[in-house]
């Protein structure tokens, strides 16, 4: 990988098309033409571009976000069933 290189990228659902701009020892910033914002610069970690899957940092707190949700909803369904009976 070096600078002026053209690399895949995902972004959101799609596969995206950028130019490698700077190189750092875990970053690389590149440059994208969006539909709404040509010349745009997105910076990616090596280890991502490379197939090594997200951050684990993101997993954790999605999974925490899913489960709080859960239990928010079973929360709800025992006051409803509360109210119900009263």
């Amino acid at each position: 990988m070096n600078v002026g290189d053209r690399l895949k990228f995902r972004f959101g659902e799609k596969e995206m098309e950028g130019i490698v701009i700077k190189i750092f020892p875990k970053k690389v910033y590149l440059k994208v033409d969006f539909p709404h914002h040509p010349g745009k610069i997105v910076a990616r970690k090596i280890a991502e571009l490379e197939g090594k899957g997200p951050d684990p940092k993101k997993k954790k707190k999605k999974e925490k976000r899913e489960k709080a949700k859960k239990e928010k909803i079973e929360r709800r369904e025992k006051q409803k069933g509360e109210e119900v009976k009263k």
